[in-house]
């Protein structure tokens, strides 16, 4: 008697996830994500700061669209072009540069600049993690992106003077935020740069 001839199943299927639950997923993840970055500007602007509906359209909203486009590049293991999925994190510079006058505060005084440099901070380092292009040009990119996260958060004690300090429970607190968000930013941005090397 012949044994049975069983098809084995795709290397990626125990692991593949629907599309749509992955970007519900990722959109939680990037608000979440993108909450923790507000309370890091307020920490650094101190009794300055303030709120306003504009915030959870500048803040919030790219967040949750980035979180949900990496969500399905993920899903589909970055196949064909979903990839390009990888560069939602500049919904922040555009929705940041919709704002009446921020262009002109940008090129004036150069406010507004953590809106390029951080979603350029994540991109570049979710390719250097991940696993599409040359390892050539992915290294270059991982060490600006780890350069980039260094600088935003070292910048932190001349945001606020004193209060801030390196020295102080407040101070420390913000640098360590300002690197987790940028480290852990770059690992979730990874993930839409990651092709299914077995399927």
């Amino acid at each position: 008697m012949r044994d049975a001839v069983v098809e084995p199943m795709p290397a990626s299927a125990p692991h593949a996830a629907h599309p749509a639950a992955a970007a519900a997923i990722g959109a939680l993840v990037g608000l979440t994500w993108a909450a923790a970055l507000r309370a890091y500007m307020v920490t650094i602007a101190g009794p300055g700061s303030s709120f306003t509906w504009w915030t959870l359209i500048a803040i919030l909203l790219p967040g949750a669209i980035a979180g949900a486009c990496i969500g399905v590049a993920h899903a589909r293991r970055a196949r064909g072009r979903a990839w390009l999925l990888g560069f939602a994190p500049f919904a922040f510079t555009a929705l940041t540069m919709l704002e009446p006058g921020a262009l002109t505060a940008l090129v004036t005084t150069g406010i507004g600049g953590g809106a390029i440099a951080v979603p350029a901070a994540l991109v570049l380092g979710g390719f250097g993690l991940g696993t599409i292009g040359p390892r050539a040009a992915r290294i270059p990119c991982l060490v600006l992106a780890v350069l980039l996260a260094a600088g935003f958060a070292a910048a932190v004690p001349l945001a606020d003077g004193p209060a801030v300090a390196a020295t102080t429970a407040r101070g420390a607190w913000a640098i360590l935020l300002a690197a987790g968000l940028l480290l852990t930013g770059m690992l979730g941005t990874a993930l839409a740069f990651r092709r299914d090397r077995r399927a």
